[in-house]
């Protein structure tokens, strides 16, 4: 069973606000054993919305329009769909009472334009929105099912989630699609690759992997289809074998596997602290805060990690994190020497168990030909040892920030899990 997703809205194409709707809906659909096989964005005019419905209907068995719902002059699709399927329109009493209560509530008139929203097509089946004013429709021809949502995220996710969905499940036959994500950090996908080639040449052919890299980690996407008859128990076979098969590659990336589906390496570690009853703090120059930032935004920091020094300039480095001036002297603040000195000063000035420290180029200027832009060391440490090591990225200072994240909370994590063998 596929589905084409349409999003309806000037603002979406001329990149005035980014289309979430599409990868909120796609994951509940796929939960649903329901194919996404297209989006498509389209212009707020009749001509644009009809040609994207028309195209959408050539290859999908459920189309899902979002946006162009609301009381206004640019908003057409109810018109649009009313004309596509020769279906005449009127006053719906029972969503104009609605909106009329509505405001009545709020102590505000009711605008003319709640007729205008009110009036509905005569074929569709309405889906009652009780957290807006625009209700949904549904919408069936040839054997395909057609369904118009408002444009505003938490309307759209309550009528799917109350309407769309368990209609869905009830029109058409389940076949279960079920997903196995392991998260890694420290390797490129082409290594990984490597590594697990035989792995990958051995899948069922139900199971497909995929690789969905971002800055620093790669996602290994394990998909299960059921393509065998439909039975009571397909989903749970469907699920152990998954389950095995996720395993067996967990085992194979011992060193690079930090988590599953929707985890992060902050959560990761935050665990890891609790885990071992440690205190845990950064000293920061390149990143200026960004480490600090990603743990706190894991609720429950607060039981781990007291707090940061961001220390920027050389005499900050000097007064708050106790760095010799000779060292910043003879081998700069870019150095092993540095970073090394950095742990050992906020171990005292912060009062914790473990440190990181990092400090870098993050460009674009500020490079010289032995330490380049990009060039990020960072290190580790407790009371009894401290681990240093020196990345390289590139000349864009926003990614070798983002990228001196991932890098640096993946050294704590080894570090930690290394000093409780």
């Amino acid at each position: 069973m596929n589905a084409h997703l349409l999003t309806i809205g000037d603002e979406i194409l001329i990149g005035q606000i980014v289309d979430t709707n599409s990868a909120w809906m796609s994951r509940e659909l796929n939960l649903q054993g329901i194919r996404v096989n297209g989006k498509s964005s389209v212009a707020d005019t009749p001509e644009a919305i009809l040609r994207g419905v028309q195209d959408a209907a050539r290859y999908a068995d459920i189309i899902i329009t979002t946006g162009g719902l609301g009381p206004t002059k640019d908003d057409v699709t109810k018109k649009t769909l009313a004309d596509f399927f020769g279906s005449g329109m009127s006053l719906h009493r029972e969503t104009y009472d609605r909106i009329s209560a509505y405001f009545a509530k709020i102590g505000r008139p009711v605008p003319e334009a709640a007729i205008d929203q009110a009036t509905l097509p005569d074929d569709a089946i309405l889906l009652v929105n009780k957290v807006g004013s625009a209700p949904g429709m549904w919408f069936e021809r040839a054997g395909k099912v057609y369904i118009s949502l408002p444009g505003v995220p938490f309307e759209m996710e309550y009528l799917m989630t109350q309407e769309v969905l368990p209609r869905l499940a009830d029109r058409f036959p389940r076949n279960p699609i079920v997903h196995r994500t392991l998260l890694t950090a420290g390797e490129g996908e082409s290594n990984i690759a490597k590594r697990i080639e035989s792995f990958e040449n051995g899948l069922p052919a139900n199971i497909k992997l995929a690789y969905l890299p971002s800055l620093g980690q790669v996602r290994l996407r394990l998909t299960g289809t059921w393509e065998e008859a439909l039975t009571p128990d397909a989903e749970a076979r469907l699920n152990d074998l998954l389950d095995a098969k996720k395993a067996e590659l967990a085992a194979l990336l011992p060193d690079l596997l930090y988590g599953y589906d929707d985890d992060s390496l902050e959560k990761t570690v935050g665990r890891i602290l609790l885990a071992q009853k440690k205190q845990f703090g950064t000293a920061e120059s390149c990143t200026g805060g960004y480490v600090a930032h990603l743990i706190t935004s894991v609720p429950g920091a607060s039981n781990y990690f007291p707090g940061s020094i961001v220390s920027y300039s050389y005499e900050l480095k000097t007064k708050l994190l106790g760095v010799r001036p000779d060292t910043l002297e003879r081998f700069g603040a870019v150095s092993e020497e540095t970073v090394r000195e950095m742990v050992a000063g906020a171990l005292i000035a912060l009062d914790v168990d473990v440190v990181l420290a990092v400090s870098g180029i993050a460009g674009p200027d500020g490079g010289t030909p032995d330490k380049p832009v990009g060039t990020v060391w960072m290190a580790v440490g407790d009371r009894s040892r401290i681990v240093a090591y020196k990345q390289v990225f590139g000349r864009d200072r926003l990614k070798n920030i983002q990228l001196t994240g991932t890098y640096s909370l993946n050294l704590v994590r080894k570090f930690l899990l290394e000093a409780a063998v």
